[in-house]
């Protein structure tokens, strides 16, 4: 199984190093919707600061999108997921190779947006274990869900517009316990953002159980 997943993760981290889609596309747009907010609220520096944790995981969750649309859309051709279902690999390898490939990237991504508001909102990223931590666990639930609802948007004619309406629902509360956790560490009141890291790790945890249970049923049916 863990060699399977390895396989699977070094296949769309290679696809990715050819394309780089998520270099030359999913990143310019979350610098860019990042800016969209300075313009917005630049009159308030104030307001600004407040809430750069949430604009932060806000500009990575619809990154997000972009990049589970991407990782499933090179399997979208006819007769690829169906090679993939006769290929032997265990469906469970597939789904960890998936995520672990989907969660580097938008470690990645992470990290440029990381630098953006320090640039753009003059943000001091504070309490550096905590924002690592959360966002390590928020990563993994993310990728997870993505990895889940990005085989199933990709089985159907609808796949564009039908991958948001499952992703972002499911992952509002990754959103609201990153953003948390952020605010404690930048406002340095570590002790309110910690329990928060640990609601990211119970999400992550069941994401990835579910998603491993679901994925071969999924991919079969599909």
């Amino acid at each position: 199984m863990l060699a399977d997943a390895r396989l699977v993760a070094a296949k769309d981290l290679r696809l990715e190093l050819r394309s780089r889609v998520v270099t030359n596309q999913v990143v310019p747009l979350a610098l860019l919707i990042l800016v969209l907010f300075a313009f917005a609220l630049d009159p308030d520096r104030g307001l600004l600061g407040r809430v750069t944790a949430g604009l932060y995981w806000v500009a990575v969750l619809l990154a997000t999108v972009l990049a589970v649309q991407r990782a499933f859309g090179v399997e979208s051709p006819p007769g690829v997921r169906d090679a993939l279902r006769l290929s032997g690999l265990e469906p469970v390898g597939i789904f960890l190779g998936k995520v672990a490939a989907l969660g580097a990237q938008l470690l990645a991504l992470e990290v440029v947006l990381g630098a953006g508001v320090v640039v753009l909102y003059g943000t001091e990223l504070k309490g550096l274990g905590l924002l690592v931590v959360a966002a390590l666990a928020a990563t993994v639930a993310l990728a997870s869900a993505g990895s889940l609802y990005g085989a199933l948007a990709a089985g159907t004619r609808v796949r564009e517009t039908l991958l948001p309406l499952l992703f972002l629902p499911v992952t509002a509360p990754v959103l609201i316990a990153a953003t948390q956790a952020w605010e404690g560490a930048i406002e340095g009141t570590p002790g309110e953002g910690w329990p928060w890291c640990g609601f990211l790790a119970a999400v992550a945890a069941v994401q990835t159980v579910v998603g491993a249970l679901a994925f071969g049923p999924l991919l079969e049916d599909t």
